[in-house]
């Protein structure tokens, strides 16, 4: 992806705006899952405050160090980026100090679900363990993601609040990330409540947009990548399911929000009502986007397994939005975004 792309300063730019931002100064900020699509973006961002002499210490984890080496190349020329190697599910270094923990580290896709459902769940609960671990160490605060899934399936066409337990689904290997990411949580609270460690929660909807790896085998990235590819756009199912969305660079700007103006030990959704579609609508919108079409193609066994079971899963962002944050990018304005950085890569 070209980092000098216009629209993705812009991108950036939206990111950044938020109150308080300046007091981001000075800080350590540690990333785990750094190369991945949430994980890029928030290193750009904070990459960019330092042009503007913010002076935040940028540590990018990663398993390859080569690969978080090339996908950074162009931050090691500054004293504020470096990398630790190391997988997550392993504790960080006693020596370590940081002021902020992003524990992005996750397998969020679904083949991945369905082919390793054990390292899923070790993934999420010993990198969210390792994480508030460190944070107690040295006094740190957590941001951690959680995700829409952990609400379940709804009951009916409710909204999901922030209180809200849908109908769970435990008799498949495919729960392994919903529960993990829940147990995760569970963890964080139990953090705070005995060791006193500042904890943030984000609850992130679907997120999409120009940093998407070629490798992701969600719904929407696989669209994403067929438009870029300037192919047909393959459903495979009738695409009824009624999900969240949210644009990465929302995302982000919704994390640093919560970083900055959230409370300890509350969690906060992050959604965008003009997002909420049905899958079958944002294959067309990609479809649309690239002047091709949608076709419909039966799943794998494989990649049946690693499906989700929900239906409807919408979330309130009120929460967010009554402490100020307010999202900025509408569905096809985004994926056009997306897909317009994507194919002028350079």
């Amino acid at each position: 992806m070209n980092r000098k792309h216009l629209l993705y300063r812009q991108d950036i730019n939206n990111m950044l705006d938020v109150r308080g931002i300046e007091t981001l100064k000075g800080k350590k900020v540690l990333i785990t899952g750094a190369t991945g699509l949430i994980g890029t973006c928030l290193i750009d961002a904070l990459m960019t405050l330092n042009e503007n002499d913010y002076n935040i210490s940028v540590i990018a984890v990663g398993r390859d160090y080569e690969k978080v080496r090339n996908h950074f190349a162009g931050y090691f020329k500054t004293p504020w980026f470096s990398i630790i190697q190391q997988d997550v599910i392993v504790p960080f270094p006693d020596s370590l100090s940081v002021d902020l923990i992003f524990p992005l580290a996750s397998n969020t896709h679904p083949l991945y679900y369905s082919k390793y459902p054990v390292e899923t769940i070790l993934t999420n609960i010993k990198g969210a363990e390792n994480a508030l671990e460190l944070a107690t160490k040295c006094g740190a605060t957590v941001i951690y993601p959680s995700t829409v899934e952990i609400y379940g399936n709804a009951r009916g066409e409710d909204i999901f609040t922030e209180d809200y337990t849908g109908s769970l689904n435990l008799s498949n290997s495919r729960s392994c990330y919903t529960e993990s990411k829940r147990v995760s949580e569970s963890l964080c609270q139990s953090y705070i409540s005995e060791k006193g460690v500042n904890v943030k929660i984000a609850r992130l909807s679907r997120i999409f947009g120009p940093t998407v790896l070629a490798t992701d085998t969600k719904a929407s990235s696989q669209f994403i990548n067929k438009a870029v590819a300037c192919e047909d756009i393959v459903l495979k199912s009738e695409g009824n399911q009624f999900f969240s969305y949210t644009y990465v660079a929302d995302a982000v700007n919704a994390l640093l929000y919560i970083a900055i103006n959230g409370e300890t030990g509350v969690p906060y959704n992050i959604s965008n009502k003009t997002c909420n579609v049905r899958l079958r609508d944002f294959a067309d919108c990609c479809a649309r986007c690239s002047g091709k079409k949608v076709v419909f193609e039966l799943p794998s066994e494989v990649e049946r397994k690693g499906y989700s079971v929900a239906s409807f899963a919408i979330l309130d962002n009120s929460r967010l939005v009554s402490i100020g944050w307010t999202p900025k990018y509408a569905l096809k304005d985004a994926i056009q975004r997306t897909i317009t950085i994507l194919n002028e890569y350079s």
